[in-house]
């Protein structure tokens, strides 16, 4: 036997049993009487910015502005269509190390936190919500839940290749423990909150 076999073997030797799945108190996973404005609040306390849209507004128009009249912007959205990612980006990431704006659509949101969930299937590609300078968001106000136990209830066993919940724009403290925005990733997150 290998060096490397009899480690990996030593290690899987030594893992712990399963755990039974932790109990959360109920204090902990009430629901907030309006989670829709508990998630507004939340998200622009940590450096987020929502901006409400409705059924008869022009979503792309309205994006545009938010965005001082650039179409500038490369969306991987259902609802609207700005530029549209291009097989060599895909392929090649490093190509969009000079992207602006990146919008997306997000499966739901947390009022607890303000976060996002986002997989692959929305975002096509595994860098595009880190590498942009502003990242754009589009969420129903239907796709909120209360806190972060009613999304792991929602994702469940959904099978995808790589999901993340994005809360605000990138901050660090870290120096001097002075608050940075955009220290490695987008400098902004909107979220296109739609009613």
């Amino acid at each position: 036997m290998s060096s490397r076999q009899s480690i990996l073997a030593a290690v899987k030797r030594s893992q712990p049993g399963k755990a039974n799945e932790p109990i959360i108190p109920a204090a902990l996973s009430e629901p907030f009487a309006d989670a829709v404005s508990n998630f507004c609040t939340v998200l622009t306390g940590i450096g987020g910015r929502v901006t409400p849209v409705y059924e008869s507004d022009n979503l792309q128009q309205i994006i545009s502005d938010a965005f001082n009249g650039t179409t500038d912007i490369l969306s991987v959205s259902e609802h609207v269509s700005f530029q549209t990612l291009n097989t060599t980006a895909a392929e090649n990431p490093q190509g969009l190390s000079e992207l602006e704006i990146a919008l997306m659509d997000a499966q739901f949101g947390v009022a607890e936190n303000g976060a996002v969930w986002l997989t692959e299937a929305q975002y096509k590609v595994r860098a595009l919500p880190f590498i942009c300078s502003h990242l754009a968001v589009i969420l129903h106000i239907k796709n909120i839940v209360s806190t972060m136990q009613d999304a792991y209830q929602r994702i469940g066993d959904a099978a995808y290749g790589f999901g993340l919940f994005i809360a605000g724009p990138s901050k660090t403290a870290d120096i001097e423990q002075s608050l940075v925005l955009g220290a490695h990733g987008p400098k902004t997150m909107t979220i296109f909150l739609m009613h």
